[in-house]
């Protein structure tokens, strides 16, 4: 039988933020890009950084090629995640972390989903231990979410060591696919109470959760969320989008 997206419940606002807080989650975990704002903010801050000079021509080729490469299939999401987090090898930390801040402030800021700003709000006046799982560098990841009032210590995003405040290229963590399960397990956060993403990339987090939240779900996401009897929410602006391109 051929798939199609009326086999799964979409929620309204009411109905999904209703869902959400009668719960009561203690703790509740959210993908970034797609979940919390619009775009991807990774991919987007790789050509930001380019354009302003950040990294050297040869570090803007290699990264281009591995792009196209990732692009054609031939390099992973958990490859392509390492290496926008590694071409940063060499600078300073606090450079990267004011770029990051001035990169989310003029690009990304005002694409958040209203809708989901709301329920962090109340999630986060109603006691729930908030956090983050990107495979977005943690440089913005963390500039991202301090709108929702995600401190940076709950944040687990694509990240490598940095010594004595120069960026390394040694991988600390790149939570993609089943590693933002792994993450979570690692803090001690195995199942969580509720968790939210919108792609496929979050699935195993998603899989390990008391209450799994698709928004705004991809194509794949809404598959799999079918195949569980998951439902989902999609924002106004993100429907915007859609509608735009000619989809749902």
């Amino acid at each position: 039988m051929p798939f199609t997206h009326t086999e799964i419940t979409r929620w309204t606002a009411e109905e999904f933020h209703r869902l959400v807080l009668g719960i009561k989650p203690k703790v509740a975990v959210f993908d970034c890009d797609g979940t919390l704002w619009s775009g991807d903010s990774g991919h987007g801050f790789m050509v930001w950084s380019m354009e302003q000079g950040l990294v050297s021509r040869s570090t803007c080729d290699r990264i281009d090629t591995r792009y196209r490469a990732y692009l054609a299939g031939t390099v992973t999401e958990a490859e392509i995640c390492g290496d926008m987090v590694q071409m940063y090898a060499g600078l300073h930390e606090d450079e990267l972390r004011s770029a990051a801040a001035t990169y989310f402030d003029k690009v990304v800021r005002g694409r958040e989903f209203a809708e989901i700003q709301a329920l962090v709000t109340a999630l986060r006046q109603a006691g729930t231990e908030l956090w983050a799982v990107s495979s977005t560098n943690k440089w913005v990841v963390s500039e991202g979410v301090r709108d929702f009032g995600i401190p940076a210590e709950k944040v687990l995003a694509a990240e490598v060591s940095v010594k004595d405040g120069i960026i390394t290229s040694e991988i600390v963590d790149v939570p993609t696919g089943s590693a933002k399960a792994v993450a979570l397990q690692r803090v001690s956060l195995a199942h969580p109470d509720a968790v939210f993403g919108n792609s496929i990339h979050d699935l195993a987090m998603m899989e390990i959760a008391a209450h799994a939240f698709p928004v705004n779900p991809s194509p794949a996401l809404i598959e799999a969320a079918t195949k569980r009897g998951w439902g989902y929410f999609r924002p106004r602006a993100a429907e915007d989008t859609v509608a735009a391109v000619g989809g749902e």
